[in-house]
């Protein structure tokens, strides 16, 4: 049996999308999975046993993206059923063009033109519930809801180590700030080695945290790693303080004891999910979640009201 799956394009929503993949894989042990995304979801989530091709989406680069779209389905060919966990027109039409017979996903104008099985799914739940909800179609029998799951083996670092990630792609207003991450690291630096981890774009928030950790262990990994270093190197930490973001959710997958710092956000939908270590800090204010990629207010108090004090109880509560 062939499974086409079009992940989500963000790295956190794509490990969202793996208890909804692991629960159909149980359903179907001998599925041959087809996976599509974008680069950093397929970098992360090619390594499952079960997937036989993975294909970066490259259908808006260049050209008329419906014809690019039409070529891509041609490419991918008919398979027994497919999910897209994105709700984006391109994606319905290409499980359409594609000519598999069963397809899934959420129910949106284009879906319900495009799609056999347009799904509503439940409001105000978790991402991971939701993910599943469009899943769930495709089963015979219910879904488990199993953990979040990556088949990245984790690194094995010499001495108790904690991670702070200070970025988050989406927007400045995830960010909680450089100088209390480093007061929180500093915190703890006498019983942890210290990582700071961050993309390429992120490299400047890292190295003033690192200079403000001057003289203490520090190792600095923003722009240096691959995603599947990414994955790794979070994996074997013993504790990881951070935004809310996808390294966050890939915390969540190695059930690494964790603390997210969250404002605008909606903290109920897109938290860890089943990390059994988990704390979330974060301030209720009328203005949250704006779930805006700037604060449209220009004062950015729900992240910048929380305190370094706050989250180093949080972290103590952990340890």
């Amino acid at each position: 049996m062939k499974l086409l799956i079009i992940l989500p394009n963000w790295l956190g929503d794509a490990l969202m999308a793996t208890p909804a993949i692991e629960a159909l894989c149980k359903i179907y042990p001998s599925a041959e999975l087809t996976l599509v995304g974008s680069y950093v979801s397929l970098e992360a989530l090619k390594h499952h046993p079960q997937c036989t091709r993975a294909y970066v989406d490259e259908t808006k680069k260049g050209g008329n993206r419906f014809l690019n779209t039409y070529r891509f389905a041609r490419l991918l060919g008919p398979h027994d059923m497919a999910i897209t966990f994105r709700n984006q027109l391109h994606s319905s039409l290409l499980l359409r063009l594609s000519g598999t017979p069963i397809t899934a996903a959420r129910s949106s104008w284009h879906s319900r033109a495009l799609v056999s099985h347009p799904i509503r799914t439940r409001p105000n739940t978790h991402l991971v519930e939701q993910y599943l909800d469009i899943a769930q179609t495709l089963s015979p029998q219910p879904l488990e809801t199993g953990p979040l799951q990556l088949h990245i083996r984790a690194h094995r670092y010499a001495r108790a180590t904690l991670g702070i990630n200070p970025g988050a792609t989406y927007g400045s207003a995830k960010r909680w700030y450089p100088e209390k991450f480093a007061d929180v690291a500093r915190a703890f630096s006498d019983r942890y080695d210290i990582v700071i981890f961050g993309g390429p774009n992120e490299t400047q928030m890292a190295e003033d945290i690192e200079t403000r950790l001057d003289g203490i262990s520090v190792t600095n990994l923003a722009g240096k790693t691959s995603v599947n270093e990414l994955c790794a190197m979070i994996g074997g930490l013993d504790l990881f303080i951070t935004n809310d973001s996808g390294p966050m959710h890939v915390a969540a997958a190695y059930q690494v004891p964790t603390v997210a710092v969250f404002g605008p956000t909606r903290h109920l939908e897109t938290s860890q999910w089943k990390n059994e270590k988990s704390v979330i800090v974060r301030h209720e204010m009328e203005c949250a979640p704006c779930m805006k990629r700037e604060c449209p207010l220009g004062h950015h108090e729900c992240m910048k009201g929380i305190t370094a004090a706050e989250v180093i109880e949080a972290v103590k509560s952990l340890i």
